[in-house]
């Protein structure tokens, strides 16, 4: 059987259901299946070089483990994204493909798979000159991928001079320097790292091999590799990596990008993407996540290979036991996404809240405007809240000024001002006087109840407001007035009685929010770290809190609660 008849019947067997997998494989393979059925506009798939990869591949030993020094059939899987990746070339014959993110559980071959690629790309591509970088935030994590292409030079003869191959300097077996070379085409593999100095501008990418993209705390690497491919007519770069914690982060943007793509609510044929994880449904029944192993294989297609089905058996047990290990179990294991150890809310309960919602529907609604203004120089929210009965709908505008949209830590700030989930003001800080003008603008086509504010925010603010005749309250965020809706929202998720649009900026924020909890069992919102932000959940908090106050007519303005002395 040839490797595209391999990779076919992988994709068979992953729609007909003989390969247990997830949605996101199945609509990657579903992809693939239409396109060579269909056919791609400006595009053929060359099954001579979809199998000349997987032959190159093919021909390197393994370096690692109990198959060391030996030649391993190719995993299904893997035959699916070489084919894929290489088969489909443009009328001069380039490749399609610019971009692939591949997200998989810990130990399922993932250096084993990518770094033969890279020799690939540097070595028997036909490029002249070309750059290749194993690239990371760090020398540690960026040596990964080069030290396996570097050892599996070393340890297959025929390879390195076949391909007339040099490794200079880095001779210490753990170290990341040096580089592997080939004379004839003056073409390279290197580690690349935010973290070993120097200016990463002016490189000159083909091929690159993004390690642990979730581990990137900025998306600096990313963009460096991103940008110094346009002089190269057939770039690649290859993202793998296993789920995180930074919903904020580079890694996390890329996915929900693929995400649309496999839903086809965006068309992007130059991007490759498959993501190894549960569905959502498998995360709604606790006790399986820690004992079925049909859910783990979905997260680990080398299942039973170099994955042990023994040690995640262990791993699974002590999550169950442990709730400090489920995270880790979560993420590394079964590739999903977890904001926090202690965070307050189960973000698949809020993502079931999400609707398609117009606030324009609610007009007749009672509506409750929270503002929370933290500092001039980050975000700032207004929180719509609109209530009639018991059923809730929920907007939320965030403000960031010009400067921190472009230059903040947060790489997404920029994208969610393009894409309109965030309002961007002129200058370096937070211009109050456009939310002053949001405020008034609500005023004019909701039922707005009160204007909430933290007072010792919003002297200004609120002043203007009061003179234009609106109805401002003061609420302080205390313990004593935060808890009680606080749990009241937690509850409304639950059940599903509160709905969002689904702004990706309000669902950030949402998923910060850590619950303290006191001696009296009081709750109160924290972020764990100072760049994770949730104004957005503490402005809801704040108008629920005044939305609950006046149902139950317990008093007409939370300033009655406290004592000014």
């Amino acid at each position: 059987m040839s490797y595209c008849e391999q990779a076919n019947q992988y994709i068979d067997d992953v729609l007909s259901g003989k390969i247990i997998a997830c949605k996101w494989v199945k609509l990657a393979c579903q992809r693939q299946k239409d396109e060579l059925k269909n056919g791609v506009k400006g595009y053929v798939f060359d099954k001579a070089r979809a199998e000349r990869v997987c032959e190159f591949v093919y021909f390197i030993p393994h370096v690692k483990g109990r198959v060391k020094g030996q030649k391993v059939p190719l995993s299904g899987w893997w035959v699916f994204i070489y084919t894929t990746l290489f088969g489909w070339v443009d009328e001069n014959v380039n490749r399609r493909y610019k971009t692939a993110y591949i997200s998989v559980a810990r130990k399922n071959s993932k250096s084993t798979g990518i770094s033969p690629l890279l020799l690939y790309l540097a070595f028997a591509d036909k490029e002249g000159g070309a750059e290749v970088y194993s690239a990371a935030t760090t020398k540690d994590q960026a040596g990964i991928l080069y030290r396996t292409a570097r050892n599996m030079v070393k340890g297959c003869p025929e390879l390195k001079n076949g391909l007339g191959l040099e490794i200079a300097g880095g001779n210490i077996e753990k170290s990341s320097a040096g580089s592997i070379y080939q004379t004839d085409t003056n073409s390279t593999i290197q580690a690349l790292s935010r973290d070993q100095g120097g200016n990463l501008d002016g490189l000159d990418i083909h091929g690159a091999g993004i390690d642990e993209l979730h581990a990137h705390k900025t998306r600096d690497v990313w963009d460096v590799c991103e940008t110094a491919t346009s002089a190269r007519t057939q770039p690649l770069i290859i993202a793998i990596t296993t789920a995180g914690f930074n919903l904020s982060g580079i890694c996390y943007e890329q996915e929900t990008y693929v995400k649309k793509i496999l839903n086809k609510t965006v068309q992007d044929d130059s991007y490759f993407g498959i993501i190894f994880t549960l569905d959502e449904e498998d995360l709604q029944d606790k006790e399986r996540l820690f004992t079925d192993e049909k859910l783990w294989q979905k997260a680990n297609p080398n299942y039973g290979l170099s994955v042990n089905p023994e040690d995640i058996k262990r791993k699974a047990l002590k999550a169950s036991q442990m709730s400090s290990a489920q995270s880790n179990f979560l993420t590394k294991h079964l590739n999903v996404w977890v904001n926090a150890d202690s965070a307050w809310l189960d973000m698949i309960k809020w993502d079931k809240c999400k609707a398609e919602l117009e606030i324009t529907d609610y007009t007749d609604w009672d509506a409750y405007l929270a503002v929370d203004l933290a500092s001039k120089n980050d975000i700032a929210c207004i929180a719509i809240l609109l209530k009639k009965e018991n059923q809730y709908r929920l907007f939320v505008d965030s403000f960031i000024n010009e400067e921190a949209a472009e230059y903040n830590q947060n790489s997404q700030y920029y994208g969610w001002v393009q894409d309109g989930y965030m309002i961007e003001t002129d200058g370096n800080v937070t211009d109050y006087a456009v939310i002053e003008e949001h405020i008034m603008e609500y005023m004019e086509i909701l039922s707005v109840r009160e204007v909430i504010f933290d007072p010792w925010q919003a002297a200004y603010i609120s002043q203007n407001l009061m003179r234009s005749g609106v109805n401002v309250i003061d609420y302080r965020q205390t313990v004593q007035l935060m808890s009680e809706p606080m749990k009241e929202l937690g509850a409304l998720i639950q059940s599903g009685k509160i709905k969002h649009d689904g702004n990706p900026c309000t669902t950030w924020q949402f998923s910060n929010v850590v619950a303290h909890v006191d001696a009296k069992e009081n709750i109160f919102p924290r972020k764990e770290q100072p760049q994770n932000k949730i104004d957005a959940a503490v402005a809801t908090i704040m108008a629920l809190g005044r939305a609950s106050l006046n149902e139950n007519n317990k008093i007409d303005n939370v300033s009655d609660l406290i004592d000014f002395g």
